[in-house]
């Protein structure tokens, strides 16, 4: 990542469609952008402050507030133009104010554990017994029926532990960036957040389902006979896909780490839920073995939650600017962006502390090295993305949907995104726009050394640049690996500070910062993308 001069930097012009054109861009501050961007560095200070101090950031929680009002200060700080929060209806706000759970009998464990979204209390410390609890239909509501009062109920079976075994995504190293041409890059897994929100519990046990379920009966249950708390240990493996077209089955790591579920959601009734925690995987089969003994288990419980009433939206998106100068183009925008959100599990620092203060630093580098768009660059800070791309979809509604929208719709040449994942940033998702992949293919030249390898046809899923492509806005989002992320730090206990390499985000932030400006430059914007089609239901 070293400094190269300016005039090895400067490529040749090519020939394209007016639409494809890469123009009048000085690439010669790309070697002040690498300069700011290796040698005074603020990105990981940025992380530091929104995992270490203010995370966890769940929308509607007072950390992700917090965390806003810092990243606003920070904006003014640097003299970004109109910072400024735009607020959504979200729902019920939710924080943890204390917990922690200990095996009394039958002897004395400190349990790894982490309770639940939006799961209430449990009213002070309690001392219960533990019993495993089997309901499969309808029929076997009767065997426990009177017999769970003050009870903590096990909800699932033991689980076998692996540690980690299987296939995982590597990180690419001086070999494979020889191979730009024919080594896969890694891919995320597709599907959208949308639909049920990437935070939504897959268990089954949560009492997120509809009112019929057998889930919802259970829940109900529980509630009805005066059970204390439920106890449950995660879901099992996952698939990931790695490349264009090849799925792999992933081991999650365990060794304590939490893959917490159930719990309820910014809609549930607190009244209605029994309290839930996720334990390590480990702990909860000990718990099992010792009942499978006939031996008592019982644990001591504490769980101390808050409730934070929708009285205003408490959902939003923390934006600023640095203004467009050319007198034509400067009411045109490029906008980079990441969600600002976290789960509550942890501080949120891979998902995605990473890429909101890589997206921070990239506009701290324009401003600093005196970069002048022609067009305006604006950041945006989206929350509610783990609960399905709220914000991104609010802040696409209020302003580029519908034909009341076209004009300013019109007017976005682009919108970079950065989620999910870790490590460098090896190219964009090109959503299939051979088109604009010239102009990407074209900006990465200047970055191979620092890892940027090649741009890829294929789009991807679950991430924020959906709800302005489904609008009609070209948008990307970056390819980035896997090295632990899935299998460790996703939505889990351990997604902290350390799992963060400080050379991967300030290459993150001196391609965030090249091609947003860059974007910025051209005199035509880049094709409008055709719209998605829905796969068919199968």
């Amino acid at each position: 990542m070293r400094i190269l001069p300016a005039a090895v930097l400067v490529l040749g012009l090519v020939a394209l469609p007016a639409a494809q054109t890469v123009e009048k861009i000085d690439y010669g501050v790309i070697a002040q952008i690498r300069d700011e961007g290796l040698n005074r560095s603020q990105v990981m200070d940025h992380i530091s402050w929104l995992s270490d101090i203010y995370g966890p950031r769940l929308t509607g929680g007072p950390g992700i507030l917090q965390a806003s009002d810092w990243a606003l200060k920070k904006f003014t700080e640097w003299g970004l133009a109109n910072p400024h929060r735009e607020t959504w209806q979200f729902g019920r706000g939710w924080s943890l104010v204390r917990f922690h759970a200990t095996m009394i009998e039958p002897q004395v464990q400190p349990l790894i554990g982490f309770p639940g979204s939006w799961t209430p209390g449990t009213n002070g410390t309690v001392a219960a017994d533990v019993v495993r609890v089997q309901i499969d239909s309808e029929a076997d509501f009767d065997k426990y029926r009177g017999k769970l009062t003050g009870k903590i109920v096990l909800t699932q079976p033991a689980r076998e532990v692996r540690m980690l075994e299987g296939t995982i995504v590597s990180r690419m190293g001086e070999k494979e960036m020889a191979e730009a041409a024919t080594t896969p890059i890694p891919r995320p897994r597709g599907g959208g957040a949308g639909a049920a929100g990437r935070g939504a519990d897959t268990t089954g046990r949560g009492g997120r389902g509809g009112g019929g379920t057998l889930a919802s009966r259970i829940q109900q249950f529980y509630k009805a006979e005066g059970v204390v708390a439920t106890f449950n240990r995660g879901s099992d493996a996952l698939t990931a896909s790695i490349g264009s077209d090849l799925s792999v089955q992933q081991q999650r790591t365990d060794g304590g780490t939490i893959f917490p579920s159930g719990g309820g959601s910014r809609t549930s009734d607190p009244a209605t839920i029994v309290p839930s925690v996720t334990l390590a995987v480990e702990h909860y089969n000990r718990m099992i073995r010792i009942l499978e003994k006939s031996l008592p288990v019982k644990v001591e419980l504490n769980l101390e939650t808050k409730f934070h009433e929708e009285t205003t939206p408490n959902g939003f998106n923390t934006i600023a600017e640095i203004p467009g100068t050319d007198p034509v183009l400067k009411d045109e925008v490029v906008l980079i962006g990441a969600h600002f959100d976290s789960v509550a599990a942890s501080t949120g620092a891979t998902d995605n502390a990473t890429g909101s203060g890589a997206m921070m630093e990239a506009m701290r580098i324009l401003k600093t090295i005196g970069a002048r768009p022609r067009r305006t660059i604006r950041v945006a800070l989206w929350g509610g993305e783990e609960e399905g791309l709220l914000g991104s979809k609010a802040y696409v509604a209020a302003h580029y949907a519908g034909d009341a929208n076209k004009a300013a719709r019109d007017r976005v040449a682009a919108y970079l995104n950065l989620d999910p994942g870790m490590g460098p940033i090896y190219g964009w998702y090109m959503e299939n726009m051979p088109a604009a992949k010239v102009v990407f293919d074209r900006l990465a030249e200047p970055l191979k050394d620092v890892g940027v390898r090649r741009n890829i046809d294929a789009g991807i899923g679950s991430t924020d640049h959906l709800s302005f492509r489904d609008a009609g806005i070209p948008a990307f989002n970056a390819v980035q690996d896997y090295v632990t992320y899935d299998v460790r730090t996703h939505h889990t206990n351990v997604d902290t500070y350390e799992r963060i390499r400080e050379e991967d985000l300030e290459q993150n932030a001196i391609v965030l910062a090249w091609y947003a400006l860059n974007l910025s430059m051209t005199d035509e914007k880049l094709p409008r993308p055709q719209p998605r089609v829905a796969s068919p239901r199968r």
